[in-house]
């Protein structure tokens, strides 16, 4: 897997098993009642930084039954911004990919908040054989938020237990395809503070990026050919404008094309998907014209 589990082996782990109009006050008393009462009114959305929209989760584990907090974003809180062209969902003021994952750090379960608490008695049988025997608690650190390191080293772990676990194409697929995002947003950290485009941190980033895409990728194509929908919470629809846009990005310009055409014919597909398939066909067209000249 191109060493998408890299780092995981100080937690013990086997990889070879597998972020005031009218006030007369006096202009020095206005300017001293101005800042106390700035001091004191409530923070807005936008003025929160990323730990104040988080709060401690409290958790049991499915596989040791050991009680143990996660980090969780307060989602009454959260302020959407516009996703990016292939659902990458978007917040102010935080990325929630980072904390979308929980990881007991007693037996070393992890799964992402979806999966976590569902296991059946035979996974729960594998994954305590398999991660819970080897797993060195002492090395997993909760930090008060989490970087994109701490991040994706989480969903290392979510990936190695599902593997181990044996679950489904799609939960494995949505996981690499969560980590690609985030190391996306590492790199959009990275060049806000200032970083170049070409430093060989950024280079790095992007490879890990494309590595990951390209294992969800492949993986969500062989999930809707043999699961049921809906699949990682999307309809057949949704997934197909999903795989055309991840298509598009990979230069997979022929799969693209037919996942749009099933949409346009489609007779269950609404209007705005219908509209969006529009848009990836012109898309297409312009990247083939150009390609060609």
């Amino acid at each position: 897997m191109d060493n998408i589990f890299g780092g995981l082996e100080k937690f013990g782990l086997n990889m070879e098993d597998m972020g005031d109009l009218f006030s007369e006050e006096k202009p020095e008393e206005k300017e001293k009642k101005e800042e106390t009462a700035a001091a004191e009114a409530p923070k807005t959305v936008d003025d929160m930084d990323e730990a104040e929209l988080l709060f401690q989760r409290e958790l049991t584990c499915t596989v040791c039954d050991h009680k143990f907090k996660a980090l969780s974003v307060r989602s009454s809180k959260l302020r959407r911004l516009p996703p990016d062209k292939d659902l990458r969902p978007r917040y102010k003021g935080v990325d929630t990919l980072k904390y979308d994952v929980y990881s007991c750090p007693y037996c070393g379960y992890t799964g992402m908040t979806r999966y976590f608490d569902h296991l059946s008695p035979l996974q729960i049988r594998l994954i305590r054989d398999g991660v819970c025997s080897k797993f060195n608690s002492s090395l997993l650190d909760v930090p008060e938020t989490y970087d994109y390191d701490v991040a994706l080293e989480r969903y290392k772990l979510s990936l190695y237990n599902t593997v181990v676990k044996k679950g489904t194409i799609s939960e494995k697929a949505y996981t690499c395809l969560k980590m690609s995002w985030l190391c996306r947003g590492k790199i959009e950290e990275l060049l806000a503070k200032g970083a170049s485009k070409d430093s060989e941190t950024i280079k790095r980033c992007e490879k890990e990026e494309l590595t990951y895409y390209a294992q969800a990728f492949e993986g969500l194509i062989k999930a809707v050919a043999s699961e049921s929908f809906p699949i990682c919470g999307m309809d057949q629809n949704t997934m197909y404008i999903l795989i055309a846009q991840m298509a598009i990005k990979l230069e997979k310009y022929d799969v693209a094309s037919k996942l749009v055409s099933r949409i346009l014919v489609s007779k269950t597909a609404p209007r705005a998907i219908k509209d969006r398939a529009l848009d990836l066909k012109q898309e297409i067209i312009t990247i083939l014209r150009g390609t060609a000249q």
